[in-house]
């Protein structure tokens, strides 16, 4: 019997943990999402790339294994890496 993909097992930790929209995305080298906001909690876990992510309170930037959380109505910047970006993406509506 062979292990779960790491995929698979951050989509079970997610829905464990409420959230009820959980998908792989994926962004070209360099896309940028300019200052915005959602109406729910999203997590963020990166598997390939990377991925800098700037809000009022903090910059970061992600590397594959590295999960961030952006709570409901934070303003955030988006900007991916030379290589682009394909990551988990979960929402708590």
């Amino acid at each position: 019997m062979h292990e779960p993909a790491p995929e698979e097992l951050w989509r079970r930790k997610l829905v464990d943990e409420g959230f009820d929209n959980v998908y792989i995305w994926r962004d070209a080298p360099h896309a940028e999402y300019h200052d915005h906001s959602h109406p729910f909690t999203s997590a963020h876990i990166i598997l390939d790339g990377e991925m800098r992510v700037v809000s009022e309170k903090e910059g970061r930037i992600l590397r594959p294994g590295d999960r961030m959380d952006v709570i409901a109505g934070t303003i955030h910047s988006v900007a991916m890496g030379d290589e682009g970006c394909r990551y988990i993406v979960a929402e708590k509506h």
